[in-house]
């Protein structure tokens, strides 16, 4: 039977992010994505203009008809979230849907950059932390791991050193990883290998530390995180090992990166995956 996995994240028209980014790439893993919106938007909010129909106040909608039917899920993956009610409603959902045989993946999606993104409010982080305690998985980039944390994200960031950028990092994600979840994987980390400047995510799990990466190449594209947690979930609902995971996740973001256009800045419309999606088969 195929594995389910619950995606609760916004959908947006242009911008190959979020539910845009997860259900091709949970589909073409042999993953069945059951969409829980969040927000429609015309376009991902890294656009100049854009509209925004919020989801918050149906939500519940979605999970007490799912209940009705009598569903479950072999897993639960969340995104962006707006709101503090957005974040409650999530965890109503994980009440009725969080079983011992569903995993739990949280892409604590907060800042980037070394700042926290303007509308997470104190309240709205305290609420995030809540939500990272209870997952099995997360998957925050260093600014989102510093936030959690309280580590200096410039300190960090400094750092080119392969193995001094792992002994740095194992003190505050083993910290985390004892308030709650299990695996902790560090996305979008910048070093140098050899000659070679590498962008990597590091996982650290009781038994493993693993860091694999590519080549950077190209410059920032919207949704990459999106598209990197949602190989993760559907890698973890299809049972596969963890350094394999990374390599897949690693191997896809970097073709859809060189399929992209190599124009310098910051490309809002997102990378061109979608010709990539061959690669996670």
């Amino acid at each position: 039977m195929t594995k389910k996995v619950a995606v609760i994240n916004d959908l947006s028209g242009f911008g190959r992010c979020s539910l845009t980014a997860a259900i091709p790439v949970l589909s073409v893993m042999g993953v069945q994505p059951c969409p829980l919106p969040t927000a429609v938007l015309s376009a991902q909010t890294g656009y100049p203009d854009y509209y925004c129909d919020d989801y918050t106040d149906r939500m519940e909608y979605f999970r007490s008809q799912w209940e009705k039917m009598g569903v479950s899920f072999d897993g639960i993956y969340t995104g962006f979230v707006a709101s503090e009610e957005q974040i409650r409603n999530i965890f109503h959902f994980l009440d009725t849907f969080y079983k011992e045989d569903t995993f739990l993946l949280v892409d604590p999606v907060m800042g980037d950059d070394g700042e926290v993104y303007d509308m997470f409010t104190p309240e709205l982080c305290r609420l995030m932390k809540q939500l990272v305690w209870k997952a099995d998985v997360i998957t925050p980039n260093l600014t989102e791991l510093c936030l959690l944390t309280g580590e200096d994200y410039e300190e960090l960031h400094a750092l080119t050193d392969k193995e001094d950028l792992i002994v740095s990092l194992r003190e505050p994600v083993d910290r985390m990883r004892k308030a709650g979840p299990d695996t902790v994987i560090v996305t979008g980390l910048h070093y140098m290998e050899e000659d070679t400047l590498m962008m990597g995510n590091l996982a650290v799990t009781e038994q493993e530390v693993c860091l694999i990466g590519n080549p950077k190449i190209g410059g920032s594209y919207s949704g990459t995180g999106d598209l990197f947690a949602s190989v993760v979930a559907g890698g973890i609902a299809k049972g596969l090992a963890l350094g394999e995971i990374l390599q897949k996740a690693s191997d896809f973001i970097n073709a859809s990166i060189a399929a992209s256009p190599q124009t310098p800045g910051y490309h809002a419309d997102g990378a061109e995956f979608e010709q990539c999606l061959g690669v996670l088969l």
